[in-house]
């Protein structure tokens, strides 16, 4: 087992053993509190480009298995635990981790202080990183490799993730709506869990046009979640625009909140050390009540938090707040079908509090029904 070294682009450097596949990489590095669905998480497309490191020390002791993937491959640029287990044990278990890491290309590290990492994310923010393993480089030839690094605000990722070609999730039982699915990094269970409500959901690609989402004769859009920078979807914030101005009612969740927001006049901005884990707190404003949801962001939204707002397309508010942060976690248009939530409804891994969030979005395609054609 090989030297391995998790390098920062500050110069904090720490020492463990290759875990993996052989080699380096680089990506943000980003710290997820889970205590359990590691494989969810490898398999979010949200993580690509990202290191991510698993506050959680002991990985690996149910293996990997191919129902719980959320997409068709690991997307995460490198995986960092503590005490990665020697043993597979679980009845679904169809692979070790170790082995489906090395097959898919995946450079990881292991037996570093990962909670000693995450202090120091968290005390110095989000950044770029390298993992070396098996590298003829010296302390200092690292640093400068990761210091080359692209940086994660302004970064378009979208394309990398997104289906090339549309696809049909059927409803299951009796089908009450059609849903255009703009995937921007989509997870499996949102369609799923949409299927499961009586939803035929089309999955189509992030540069799908107007035309082409409104030849499906949609009763509502869902916005994805995904990875990279909001600030850089110029073409994506306008396709929603048309969808608003055409009133098709519009469900987005974390990446699909931020380009919601930024179509109604917001701004994003970078987060210093984001929101990853399924055991972050909310609050919906309107009713007090709080939820214990799954995230992954690194970018949020800014929008007043205090009072309604007003944009072209009518009055809106802010739903839901993080408890940690105050972080802007939901918006809503009051006149017409349209809201969204930076967390993750569909959770995979993670609670299901918020899973009436589906539900919400059946009650309002059925309160603003679709009024033309717009074939």
């Amino acid at each position: 087992m090989a030297k391995a070294f998790f390098v920062l682009d500050d110069g904090r450097i720490f020492e463990g053993r290759s875990w993996g596949l052989l080699g380096k990489t680089f990506g943000e590095a980003v710290f997820q509190t889970g205590m359990t669905g590691y494989q969810e998480t490898l398999t979010d497309p949200s993580y690509h480009m990202q290191v991510v490191v698993m506050t959680a020390p002991h990985i690996g002791n149910t293996g990997v298995n191919s129902a719980d993937n959320e997409s068709v491959k690991f997307w995460v640029a490198g995986f960092v635990v503590r005490n990665p287990s020697t043993l597979t044990s679980n009845w679904r278990s169809e692979k070790d981790l170790e082995a489906e890491l090395i097959e898919q290309g995946i450079v990881g590290i292991q037996g570093v202080d990962t909670r000693a990492i995450t202090r120091h994310l968290r005390d110095r923010g989000a950044m770029r990183v390298g993992i070396f393993s098996g590298a003829e480089l010296t302390r200092e030839e690292m640093v400068i490799e990761v210091r080359k690094q692209p940086a994660m605000s302004g970064a378009y990722l979208t394309a990398d993730v997104s289906t090339l070609q549309s696809y049909v999730v059927p409803a299951k039982g009796e089908k009450r709506f059609t849903v255009a699915a703009l995937d921007l990094g989509i997870k499996a269970a949102t369609p799923r869990m949409l299927s499961e409500r009586g939803v035929e959901v089309h999955v189509m690609p992030y540069n799908s046009t107007f035309s082409e989402i409104s030849a499906i004769e949609p009763d509502g859009i869902f916005l994805s979640n995904g990875p990279g920078d909001p600030a850089t979807m110029g073409a994506t914030i306008n396709l929603v625009r048309e969808i608003l101005s055409a009133e098709i009612p519009i469900f987005g969740i974390c990446f699909g909140h931020q380009i919601l927001g930024r179509a109604l006049g917001f701004e994003t901005y970078k987060l210093r050390f984001g929101h990853r884990g399924i055991n972050q707190p909310v609050i919906d404003k309107r009713t007090g009540k709080v939820e214990i949801t799954a995230h992954n962001h690194g970018f949020a939204l800014k929008a007043p938090t205090e009072s309604r707002f007003s944009t072209v397309y009518g009055a809106g508010e802010v739903t839901h707040l993080c408890l940690n942060d105050g972080v802007v976690e939901g918006i809503e248009l009051l006149e017409q079908g349209a809201f969204s939530v930076q967390y993750h409804p569909e959770a995979a891994a993670g609670p299901h509090d918020a899973s009436y969030l589906f539900d919400q979005f059946l009650t309002m395609m059925q309160k603003y029904p679709r009024k033309v054609s717009v074939l």
